[in-house]
């Protein structure tokens, strides 16, 4: 790779990696499995990088591999001898406690609602895409968008409204 391209990458990488772990952590709910995509993602770009020669589409050529990488570790997921944990591994400081609150109650709401349901959700809603960016992004026709769209956002509701939803998610 030419030094520029290199330099390129580095200031690339330097200003998008802290918003695609965001991203992968709402679409995961994990901070690790996160991290772990998110540099799964940059080392195949890393490789892609030269041939890429639009540069606008980059954020959403990411995307779609972090969304893949999360989608094929958790198909090998079984596989493997580590387990996942429904607990954040630190808590995030807020000006507003009652916003934490709800915040965590999100995040955990977020976190039972189907994986490819939340990735809809988070592109949608968190990323702010369009229903034909996300079809694009996940590989799937826009009414599929749409439907998973509805159904998570069902879910969600129900999760957050049900008080003995809310009690579980209180208790967790």
């Amino acid at each position: 790779m030419k030094v520029d391209a290199e330099k390129d990458y580095g200031d690339y990488v330097t200003a998008r990696a802290p918003g695609l772990v965001r991203f992968a952590y709402l679409t995961c709910g994990d901070w690790h499995r996160s991290e772990d995509a998110v540099q799964t993602a940059l080392a195949k770009l890393y490789v892609a990088w030269p041939r890429l020669h639009n540069r606008e589409s980059i954020d959403a050529y990411v995307r779609r591999i972090v969304v893949r990488a999360l989608i094929d570790e958790r198909r090998l997921g079984w596989f493997r001898r580590e387990r996942t944990t429904s607990e954040l591994p630190e808590r995030p400081v807020t000006d507003s406690p009652a916003s934490t609150d709800e915040r965590f109650a999100l995040l955990a709401a977020l976190s039972q609602v189907p994986p490819r349901q939340r990735a809809v959700l988070v592109l949608r809603f968190w990323e702010d895409q369009s229903v034909e960016q996300v079809a694009d992004l996940l590989g799937c026709s826009t009414g599929t968008v749409k439907s998973q769209c509805a159904r998570g956002l069902h879910t969600l509701r129900g999760l957050l409204t049900d008080p003995l939803s809310a009690q579980a998610l209180g208790a967790a």
